[in-house]
């Protein structure tokens, strides 16, 4: 697939395979080849979806049921003003199989979190304006009759923002902001005291990482002078044994030549 690359020299498909279901409505597949407006309005989009809690996975006793229908909610907003802003650009007209920034996001929307917002909203609220005074919104929400019903169906939705995000994250290039970012260590700087490996960014103190060059030394040293400490007690154990002894004498005066005895003489 032929790429083109962003100002910071990260590949840019030039067309995308866009496929996502969206309940009620089946599957959407089609071809995107996105235009320069399209891309910088998916980018856009895709910041706004990265960064709300409407694409966060929800555990059962995690999130709040009333928190999570807003921010479906907001995204209406979002998107009505992105397409004011970039106009028709983000929606041209294309032919049978083929998709663009607006008719995508304006169908997610209208299929996919509109149905949800009309069935659960006005429900939600029904249950909450009968909330006691002495309890608190999360304790009484939780104990809503529908909620596992409707965590199913935030659930669902989700899916379809994140099949989204995906297509959107694609177009413009992006690095995946929906996957836990792993920590780059900062680059070294010579002259500053903190630029050694370790701590949360990756760095500690010099003071710190001689006293750890130290420990390993010192481990390295006990390893060798315990490696040293048996070879000496094998070597006591070999001439310690009756066998050792036995054969001792002879070895040594292999080892040894004999030399010639010097005698000296008066010369009368």
């Amino acid at each position: 697939m032929r790429r083109i690359r962003n100002a910071a020299g990260r590949a840019r498909p030039k067309q995308i395979t866009v496929r996502m279901a969206i309940p009620m409505l089946g599957d959407i597949t089609g071809v995107w080849e996105p235009v320069e407006a399209e891309r910088k309005a998916a980018w856009e989009l895709y910041a706004e979806l990265a960064t709300r809690i409407s694409t966060v996975e929800l555990g059962p006793e995690d999130g709040f049921l009333r928190e999570a229908l807003s921010s479906f909610y907001s995204l209406f907003g979002t998107t009505r003003d992105i397409l004011r802003r970039y106009g028709p650009e983000v929606a041209p007209r294309r032919g049978p199989g083929e998709i663009t920034f607006g008719a995508l996001a304006v169908t997610v929307l209208n299929q996919g979190l509109r149905p949800v917002l009309a069935a659960w909203h006005p429900r939600l609220a029904a249950y909450e304006s009968l909330r006691p005074p002495d309890v608190d919104p999360v304790t009484y929400e939780r104990g809503w009759e529908h909620a596992a019903e409707l965590r199913a169906e935030i659930a669902r939705v989700r899916e379809v923002l994140v099949a989204l995000a995906n297509a959107l994250s694609e177009v413009a290039g992006s690095a995946d902001l929906l996957r836990p970012a792993t920590m780059p260590s900062p680059p070294r700087r010579p002259g500053r005291t903190d630029n050694v490996r370790g701590g949360q960014y990756g760095w500690v103190s010099r003071s710190e990482a001689g006293a750890a060059r130290a420990r390993r030394a010192s481990s390295a040293y006990r390893a060798r002078s315990s490696s040293g400490s048996a070879c000496h007690a094998v070597r006591r154990a070999r001439v310690a044994s009756p066998r050792a002894s036995a054969y001792a004498p002879t070895r040594m005066a292999s080892r040894r030549p004999a030399r010639p005895v010097r005698t000296s003489r008066a010369i009368s």
